[in-house]
């Protein structure tokens, strides 16, 4: 596989005018229109990617015509993964995409580390991403994560790190990087240490009681040149399961987005009224006195979003992975996503409700969470065949 050359895409790049961009392949200034607004723009540390501060992730999305409609509306960087939807998220991306020319979008997938080390580790890592091109129907993405670390030492695992390094040298990749949903600041600062990572897609948001440690991690990271991709900045979607108290989507992006050093965001899209409220940020980031104050209001509920703290993880005498669990909890009730909910809580290993047994529960939640509850609702997933809930 040749390497892409950077310089030259860059320079060829539509990506300036990326909000003309439309149905089809043709772009908006082909048909002889312009773009009615201005869409905001900045720039991804020193890949010298100009993004629109709101993106689509893809993770929940199985409609082709949401993508096309996110395109669009300008979104041109789309984030998927190797595992979401057990490959048929990237799958349907390659179908709609391969209509469009390759230089019109920015497309980012993730890859889950591989256990253990050495050169079968670098291997298996590598055959996933092939997989994922191949689903992609391309010769490479534009941003390739190590997914989901959560601690520096995951994140500069040799294996893993030359495994990034020949994805990048062989042109399946422009550009690397990780993904992290807890202890953000130790993985971002391990990102600016290993010299190898150019982007980091972190949890950020206001709901996160580390919010502070975690912006100044992302200042320290763009000052060292890695660009940074903003993620969970809804922070679950719903204060309650029953989902009839919805956190305010467009306050807690413009919240994210108040930090200029966070490049784009990347809110999962599942409908076109949800599509139609995130682009509206990419025209104004002002904060209305309303939406000022739903975020004040909304810090003091527990909510549906787990920071991954682990406050509660001494108390448990089982030493469970209660953030974890957690996730799996949010993707339930908070996104619905009861197939990428089962997929998460059975990586874990753990059959049935793991609390069965404990008399009364010692772990401890920094929110309130009534952990034990959590983990009894969302533990039955685990019994649910798969089929029924792809």
């Amino acid at each position: 596989m040749n390497a892409v050359d950077r310089r030259s895409f860059l320079k060829t790049s539509a990506l300036g005018a990326a909000g003309a961009l439309l149905t089809g392949s043709v772009s908006a200034q082909e048909q002889g229109k312009t773009p009615k607004k201005t869409l905001l723009r900045r720039t991804l540390g020193k890949t010298g990617l100009q993004l629109p501060v709101v993106s689509m992730g893809v993770m929940r999305a199985d409609n082709p015509g949401l993508v096309r409609a996110a395109l669009a509306a300008g979104m041109v960087h789309l984030d998927t993964a190797h595992g979401y939807q057990e490959g048929k998220n990237e799958e349907m991306l390659g179908e709609v995409l391969k209509a469009y020319p390759r230089e019109s979008f920015v497309i980012a997938s993730k890859v889950q580390s591989e256990g253990g080390g050495g050169t079968a580790a670098v291997q298996q890592w590598l055959a996933k991403v092939d997989m994922s091109l191949r689903r992609l129907q391309m010769d490479h993405v534009d941003i390739l994560y190590l997914h989901s670390i959560k601690s520096r030492s995951d994140a500069l695992a040799p294996a893993m790190l030359e495994a990034l390094r020949l994805a990048r040298e062989s042109g399946r990749a422009r550009f690397v990087g990780l993904s992290t949903h807890k202890n953000e600041p130790e993985v971002i600062d391990a990102a600016i240490e290993s010299g190898v990572y150019e982007v980091v897609l972190t949890a950020v948001n206001f709901k996160q009681d580390h919010y502070p440690e975690v912006h100044n991690a992302i200042g320290r990271a763009v000052k060292a040149g890695i660009g940074i991709v903003g993620m969970k900045t809804m922070a679950g979607g719903f204060f309650d399961k029953a989902k009839k108290r919805p956190v305010n989507c467009k306050a807690a992006l413009k919240f994210v987005l108040q930090d200029e050093n966070v490049c784009t965001t990347i809110p999962g899209i599942t409908s076109f009224d949800q599509l139609a409220e995130n682009a509206s940020v990419n025209e104004d980031l002002t904060m209305s006195e309303e939406e000022k104050a739903s975020l004040v209001s909304g810090r003091l509920e527990g909510g549906l979003y787990c920071q991954g703290c682990e406050h509660c993880v001494p108390g448990c005498p089982k030493g469970l992975p209660i953030p974890d669990m957690m996730r799996a909890y949010m993707y339930t009730y908070g996104y619905r996503d009861l197939a990428l909910a089962q997929s998460v809580f059975r990586t874990l290993g753990i059959p049935g409700n793991p609390c069965d047994g404990c008399s009364s529960c010692g772990a401890e939640c920094a929110k309130g969470f009534d952990v034990a509850e959590r983990i009894a609702d969302v533990s039955r997933i685990s019994a649910i065949p798969a089929e029924f809930l792809s």
